[in-house]
Order: structure tokens, then C-alpha cells, then sequence
């Protein structure tokens, strides 16, 4: 620890000296003072580290002292010390919020303690945090090479997003880098046990994960009961960005259960999200509901249908019950939603489709500031943050939780910070998605897709008899030789989906319940 500049206030300060004494020989300078009134003046020559501030002495009590030095010194850490146990006393200097809180007697070691706690703690964690990590990557490279279940990779990529954000909040670039390097080689097998398992998990007797088309049917419809249910479906939502805030939720609910899951390929919205509301995987959709399903190729929006598609489902479910649907696509829409929420309160079930953190990804391929705000994922977290903070979607949960219903948030795919391009040729009828293609006479390169060359066998649609399928593996994005240097240079390091990549296919399904 280095040099701390310590300011001590208490009108006993003589009886402090064995502890000013032990301080010192911890390479601490202590100011003793008498009064509130002396500190103050203290405080505006000198620049201390910490201030240790008595709660009883005459003239200025603590709490008033704590006042003045709040307004002339915010940034100082000050620790309150008292004899007094009341109650009020804590709420007092807890809502000044002082940075920490002793009982008389101290000791010199709690003393200690506290300044390490309010001084010294970033360097303490930052060096906790990358020693833990460095274990933990052994244990994480040798699952890699052993990995052969889709529970496994699901547990992994928690994993992999815990120290990812642990790791955001120390000064060590160097682990970070580490652990990039270890979600590059995770998502390199990834997509090599998706290759390889991926179209099995449509077998009937298959061991196959969650996916979009069963989760309304076998995860939603289980949570429908006697209170009403509000499920919120934030489009592009990648695990990491829910669990950015999730904490601001945990004043108005508590989380029962998280369950992640797989989002069906292309994870793209118009395949995913139709996918969850239909109960039906694309080819079925085309099928069964010619009338609401598009192609790529079609004109016209390919997600307009989602509540015909819901009530096909929950009709073929049988289930009786009262629902109403909402997309949100802009503030407005929102705010609107959350002024008139009152009337959904009747309701079985409320679906509220929320599209920010889609047109926020979408964005931030377009404009310069939003490239600068989320240049990487760490910021892409800490913007998806604010947002919601600051949402009509947090005022409508708010709603949801004073009238007690149970809150379900979900999403229908993720997205991947895009590095690299893959070149690719196609005709005009080819689709215009960098993370996928399909159409026919494709030209690729092998090592960077996932093929389908019959989608039928992952429950696709063929634009014409000769369509395939490919998945831009990892975070690799198509671009066409035609004016590629500029294509390359606008859409590199920008967030997209549709291909494979545990980002974008490793989804959380959230049941909340109110406080």
C-alpha cells in the first residue's frame, strides 16, 4: 500500500494514539483533529486520502461535519465512528453515503481494513480477479478439448461471459486479450459441433437442447397460470447484455429461474423470432402459413405476422386464454405502451416485442457515433445498460411489478462483433443477410461457412429447387469482390447475426417474480 494522508476527527483524539502509532508504521500519515469546524479548514489545504470522522463531538456533530465535507470534498472516502448502535444514525450516514461505517471500540486492524477496503480495493480485486482467471483458463482450455455435449457448451459460454465481465472492470488489458483469444478458439469449436450435431436435433428421439420453435410451447405455456404474465422479447439481446442489467431489475423482481437456449439457424429475426411465436420451425411456416410467411427474397416485411403466427399457435394448443401483442420499434411506441400499460393488466398473457438493442446494432453500422459508443463489447454492455436504465421498457416493468405479474424476458437470437470478411459470389436472387446467404450457385470459401446444400434437412426453405444455406462461421461477415475494400471498411467491427457463433446462438429465457 502506498502513502495514505489520513485526517482523523474525533474530540478524543489523545485516546487514539496507539492506533494513529500502529497506522504509521503502516506507512500512513495521520492529521489528528478535534472538531468538525477544525476539519473543515483542514480539508481545504490539504488534500487527504481518507477521512475517519467521529459521529458525537460538540459544535459540528459528525453527521452535520459529514454534510459540509460532502459539498467541498465529494470525492473523499469518509469513514463514520461511533458509540451509538441507533438506527437512524446508520440511515443518516448511509443516505450521506459515507464509505463505511465503524462501532466503537475499533481496533487498529479494522481500521486497517477499511482503508485497504476504500483505497486500496481495485488494485486488491484487479489481482484476485486475474489470479482466479488464470486458473480457471487451464480448467477452461482443458474442456475445450474435451467438450462433446450441448450442455457442456452452454455451461462454457456462461463461463466465458462471467470472466469476461469480471475481467472488464480491472486495469489488467492483457487477461482481457486472454480471454478474447480463448472465445476466438471456443467459438472455432463451436461451430464445429454445431456442423456436426446441429442437423440431428430435429430426430424425434434426439438429445437436442431448447430451441425457438419448442420454447413457447414447452418453456412459455408451463408459466401461464392464475396471475397474469407479461413476456418481453428484446430483439438481438446477446447473453452478456442481459446480464449487464440485469442487476437494475433486482430492485422490482426476483429471479426464479434463467434458463439459456439455442436460437434455430439463420439466427436471424424473421427465421428466429417467427420461429418462437409460430411454435413452427421456417419450413413448416411456409407450409402451414403460406399467407405470413416471406422468403429473403420476397418483398415486403418478413416480420409483420408475428401475432398471426401467435394465435395459429395458441389455437393449436388449445389454449383459451386472453392475450394481447406489441412491438416496440421506437420511444414513442414505448412511452405510450408504458403510459396506457393499465389496460394489459386483465390479460393472461402480454407480449411485448422490443426492438432497441436490434436498432441499436443496426445503428451502429450507420452512424459514427454509435460506432465510437460501442466499439467493442465491453461498451456494447455498457450502453445496452444506460439504455435500459433509461427506458420506457424498464417503466413498463415497473408497471408489470406493481400490479404483481410475473415477467418472462427472452430474445430470439444474439449478435457478434463482425472482424473479418469472407468473400462470396452469388446471383441477384441471392440473399443480402452478412451472416448468411442462401440462393443458388453459390461460390464460397469452405473453411469460413456451415453449409446446407439441402435446407430441408434443418427445416429450411428453398427459394428454388438448386438453393442452399451458409453460416459465416465465428466472426467472420460475407462480402461480395465487387467494391470489397470499401464493403470490408464499412461493415468491419460492427454487430451482426445470422450466422453461428455462440453469441448468436446461446440465449437466455428469464422468469421474474415481483417483489
Amino acid at each position: 500500500m502506498s502513502h495514505i494522508n489520513i485526517l482523523w476527527v474525533d474530540d478524543e483524539i489523545d485516546l487514539l494514539k496507539p492506533h494513529i502509532i500502529f497506522l504509521e508504521k503502516k506507512n500512513c500519515k495521520v492529521t489528528p483533529c478535534l472538531s468538525g469546524a477544525e476539519a473543515l479548514e483542514l480539508i481545504e489545504e490539504n488534500n487527504f486520502d481518507i477521512i475517519f470522522l467521529d459521529e458525537n463531538m460538540p459544535g459540528l456533530t459528525g453527521l452535520e461535519t459529514l454534510a459540509e465535507i460532502a459539498i467541498k470534498r465529494p470525492n473523499i472516502p469518509v469513514v463514520m465512528i461511533t458509540k451509538s448502535e441507533e438506527e437512524y444514525i446508520m440511515e443518516e450516514a448511509i443516505g450521506s453515503k459515507i464509505a463505511d461505517y465503524l462501532i466503537k471500540p475499533v481496533n487498529p486492524n479494522q481500521i486497517l481494513l477499511s482503508i485497504k477496503k476504500n483505497l486500496d480495493y481495485s488494485r486488491l480485486v484487479s489481482e484476485k480477479t486475474t489470479s482466479n482467471y488464470q486458473q480457471e483458463f487451464r480448467k477452461i482450455a482443458m474442456d475445450l478439448a474435451m467438450i462433446n455435449s450441448w450442455e457442456e457448451w452452454i455451461e462454457l459460454y456462461q463461463k466465458l461471459i462471467y470472466w469476461e465481465i469480471e475481467l472488464e472492470s480491472i486495469e489488467d488489458y492483457g487477461m482481457r486479450e486472454i480471454l478474447m483469444s480463448q472465445k476466438t478458439e471456443a467459438n472455432n469449436e463451436f461451430c464445429k459441433y454445431i456442423d456436426k450435431h446441429y442437423p440431428t436435433w430435429f430426430d424425434h428421439d434426439s438429445d437436442a437442447p431448447m430451441m425457438s420453435h419448442n420454447l413457447f410451447k414447452d418453456w412459455m405455456v408451463p408459466e401461464l397460470g392464475n396471475e397474469p404474465t407479461l413476456m418481453i422479447v428484446i430483439d438481438n439481446l446477446r447473453y452478456d447484455q442481459w446480464k449487464a442489467f440485469e442487476p437494475i431489475l433486482s430492485t422490482h423482481y426476483k429471479k426464479r429461474e434463467e434458463r439459456p437456449f439455442m436460437s434455430i439457424l439463420p439466427t436471424a429475426t424473421q427465421y428466429a423470432r417467427n420461429a418462437i411465436f409460430s411454435g413452427l420451425m421456417p419450413s413448416d411456416m411456409e407450409k402451414l402459413h403460406p399467407e405470413f410467411w416471406k422468403n429473403d427474397t420476397d418483398e415486403g416485411g418478413k416480420n409483420l405476422h408475428e401475432n398471426d403466427f401467435l394465435k395459429a399457435q395458441l389455437k393449436r394448443l388449445g389454449l383459451n386464454i386472453k392475450h394481447e401483442y406489441y412491438k416496440i420499434t421506437n420511444l414513442n411506441s414505448g412511452k405510450k405502451l408504458a403510459n396506457n400499460f393499465k389496460s394489459c393488466v386483465s390479460n393472461d398473457l402480454t407480449v411485448v416485442v422490443y426492438n432497441f438493442v436490434d436498432m441499436l446494432s443496426h445503428a451502429k453500422t450507420d452512424m459514427e457515433v454509435i460506432k465510437e459508443l460501442a466499439s467493442d463489447d465491453k461498451a456494447y454492455r455498457s450502453l445496452t445498460q444506460s439504455w435500459f436504465k433509461n427506458s420506457p421498457l424498464l417503466d413498463i416493468i415497473i408497471k408489470a411489478q406493481e400490479h404483481k405479474m410475473k415477467l418472462v424476458i427472452t430474445t430470439d437470437h444474439g449478435t457478434i462483433n463482425v472482424k473479418a470478411p469472407s468473400k462470396v459470389i452469388g446471383n441477384r436472387d441471392t440473399s443480402l443477410n452478412l451472416r448468411y446467404k442462401t440462393g443458388k450457385s453459390l461460390t464460397y470459401e469452405d473453411k469460413d461457412v456451415l453449409v446446407a446444400k439441402n435446407p430441408k434437412t434443418i427445416h429450411l426453405p428453398s427459394i428454388n429447387m438448386s438453393s442452399s444455406f451458409i453460416f459465416a462461421k465465428g466472426d467472420l461477415f460475407f462480402a461480395y469482390p465487387n467494391n470489397y475494400n470499401h464493403y470490408v471498411s464499412y461493415y468491419k467491427n460492427t454487430y451482426q447475426h445470422g450466422g453461428v457463433s455462440l453469441e448468436e446462438m446461446i440465449i437466455p429465457f428469464v422468469v421474474l417474480d415481483p417483489k
